[in-house]
């Protein structure tokens, strides 16, 4: 991994000089989606960002969860809701928290607050798919890893069944040195205990990963990585890339009712 210029192949922004365009589309399509399709707030903490969009579907089968991005130092849900369309077409009911941002707290405290979130949601499907998006898929990998009695004696064991992952960060160690860790503060130690690569594998449960095509390098080490060490350790995994999509456009296939992202969420919330 020597001479790997972490700074170019993590600073998505640099890297996408037609993010804001992308973005820009994102918050329109959002807002569209809300006004059409209003979402119910539920809080699961005492903070104002402590809240989930909750777009329902028809109440069969299991709550996809959907986490945003950001380096956990960005963003909120409210610029995501459009990407429940494409489930909420199969009747599907799609979550999508917000989180407390760095640097007003740690990683591993909006991993805490995603678990807490994930039990709140505990009482609507004793069963949740658990996807997210960069920084989000770095979350979806630590709730399907999290050992859920540990963490309340009350949630069944197996509440996360799978998670899936698009062009997700598993280990943070790379970003120490670059811009990205600024807000973040991430030293050696605070970045290994908050990676899910270094997790004890999870028992259960099921890993999807996916890439944008034109992604960097490091993001295809990184799924591939923990695709094989969880596959390893026994449970099903999936690697798989998104057709053209960069870093922003990855995500971009979960407002489509046809895609194939929205397929394979399908099949995993009927299981």
């Amino acid at each position: 991994m020597g001479g790997i210029d972490y700074e170019a192949e993590y600073n998505n922004r640099a890297r996408v000089p037609e993010h804001p365009a992308v973005m820009a589309g994102w918050v329109r399509d959002a807002a569209a989606w809300r006004g059409s399709h209003p979402p119910r707030s539920i809080p699961y903490g005492p903070g104002p960002r402590n809240a989930i969009d909750f777009f329902e579907g028809d109440g069969k089968g299991h709550i996809v969860v959907f986490i945003h991005g950001g380096y956990w130092q960005a963003l909120d849900s409210s610029s995501f809701s459009h990407l429940a369309r494409g489930l909420n077409a199969h009747g599907i009911s799609v979550a999508i928290p917000s989180y407390d941002l760095c640097p007003n707290v740690t990683v591993e405290q909006i991993i805490v607050e995603m678990r807490m979130a994930s039990r709140v949601l505990a009482r609507l499907s004793e069963r949740l798919v658990i996807s997210g998006h960069s920084a989000g898929g770095h979350l979806a990998a630590c709730m399907l890893a999290t050992d859920w009695k540990a963490f309340d004696a009350r949630l069944p064991s197996n509440l996360v069944t799978a998670a899936y992952a698009i062009s997700g960060l598993f280990e943070l160690a790379p970003l120490i040195g670059t811009s990205i860790n600024r807000p973040l503060g991430l030293d050696e130690a605070a970045a290994r205990a908050a990676s899910p690569f270094f997790f004890q594998p999870p028992a259960r449960g099921s890993l999807d990963a996916v890439v944008g095509e034109a992604e960097s390098g490091e993001y295809f080490r990184q799924s591939r990585a923990i695709v094989e060490r969880w596959g390893q350790a026994g449970i099903p995994t999936r690697f798989g890339t998104v057709a053209g999509a960069n870093h922003f456009t990855a995500i971009a296939p979960l407002a489509e009712p046809n895609s194939p992202m929205v397929s394979r969420l399908s099949e995993l919330a009927a299981r």
